[in-house]
């Protein structure tokens, strides 16, 4: 029991802790309580500008505070080593919204989508704006 707990915290400890949520599900979030939609793609393990992203941005107080009454969060990430290695039906979900939305496989690709999955704005690249100027840029 005591290897099970230990070994709990290591994997969420690195924060490749799976979502528990489909994408659908999410959506059907996003419209219920009338939130946009952030849909970022990563590669946790293997993508600088992705690990930074979400240390610098998306783990930060700011904007987990503002997210949480603005936003839904998804993660489309597509990890390399065997160890992070995703559910087979969140692989197949990840892949499905990658044909979708990142046909090019640009890591990362942040977007910011409406309750009904429609982009409304689109980052190629890790955004080169403070947290609270990324923030402002969701807002309008």
């Amino acid at each position: 029991m005591k290897k099970l707990i230990a070994l709990l915290l290591l994997v969420s400890s690195f924060g490749f802790a799976q979502q528990t949520e489909s994408f659908a599900q999410k959506l059907e979030k996003a419209k219920t309580e009338h939130k946009k939609v952030l849909l970022y793609f990563s590669g946790s393990d293997w993508c600088a500008p992705c690990i930074k992203f979400k240390k610098f941005i998306v783990n930060t107080e700011e904007f987990k505070n503002f997210a949480t009454e603005n936003l839904v969060l998804y993660n489309a990430d597509f990890p390399r080593q065997s160890k992070n290695k995703l559910a087979k039906e969140i692989e197949k979900e990840n892949e499905a919204l990658a044909e979708k939305y990142n046909s090019r496989g640009q890591f990362p690709l942040i977007l910011l989508l409406d309750e009904n999955g429609n982009i409304v704005k689109k980052w190629e690249e890790y955004p080169k704006e403070t947290v609270q100027e990324f923030i402002e840029k969701l807002k309008s």
